[in-house]
C-alpha cells in the first residue's frame, strides 16, 4: 500500500473509527493511541487489506481488536470495565440549549454505564447505521450475539433514561 493509498484510507475512515473507539475507550488519548496503532499496523502490513471486501468493517474489527488488546495490556478486564463506566466521555457535539445539553449528558452517562460490548454494538448500529450482519463481522462475533447485545443494551438505556423521558413527556 502506497503512502497516498494509506492517506486516502485514513481520510475516508478515521472519523468514523475515532467516534467508534471513543465510545468504546471513553478516553480521547486512548482513542488516538489505538487509531494510530491500527494505521501503523496497516502501513507495516499492507497485505492485510489484500482480500478485504468491506474496508470499513475490516477497519472496525481491527480497531476493536486493538482496543481489546490495549485494555488487556493495562490490567484486568474487570478493573478497566469499572474505570470505563466511571468516566463520562461526551460523544456528542456541544449545544447551547440547557435542556438538550442535559439530555445529551444523561445519554452519554447512560451509555457509559453499559458494558463495553453492548456499547460497541449500540454505537455501530445507531451512529454508524451498520446492519447486525456488518456489526457481527466487524466485531468478529455471531450475528445473534450482535442482535442480543443491542437488545440488552437498549433495554438498559430505556430503563436508565425512563425518568428523564417521563419528565419531558
Amino acid at each position: 500500500m502506497s503512502p497516498p493509498d494509506l492517506e486516502r484510507l485514513y481520510d475516508e475512515h478515521a472519523q468514523a473509527l475515532f467516534a467508534f473507539l471513543l465510545n468504546f475507550t471513553r478516553s480521547e488519548a486512548d482513542t488516538h493511541d489505538v487509531l494510530q496503532e491500527v494505521f501503523i499496523k496497516l502501513a507495516r502490513q499492507p497485505e492485510l487489506l489484500d482480500d478485504v471486501r468491506e474496508k470499513r468493517a475490516f477497519l472496525l474489527r481491527l480497531s476493536h481488536n486493538a482496543t481489546i488488546d490495549s485494555i488487556r495490556r493495562r490490567g484486568t478486564r474487570e478493573k478497566n470495565h469499572e474505570q470505563l463506566a466511571a468516566e463520562s466521555a461526551n460523544a456528542f457535539a456541544t449545544v447551547s440549549d440547557p435542556d438538550e445539553r442535559a439530555f445529551r449528558d444523561s445519554l452519554a452517562s447512560a451509555l457509559g454505564e453499559l458494558p463495553p460490548d453492548q456499547r460497541a454494538v449500540i454505537h455501530l448500529k445507531l451512529w454508524e447505521r451498520l446492519t447486525f450482519e456488518a456489526i457481527a463481522e466487524a466485531l468478529d462475533i455471531p450475528l445473534n450475539t450482535a442482535a442480543s447485545r443491542y437488545r440488552y443494551g437498549l433495554d438498559k438505556l430505556r430503563e436508565r433514561l425512563r425518568p428523564l423521558y417521563e419528565e419531558i413527556k
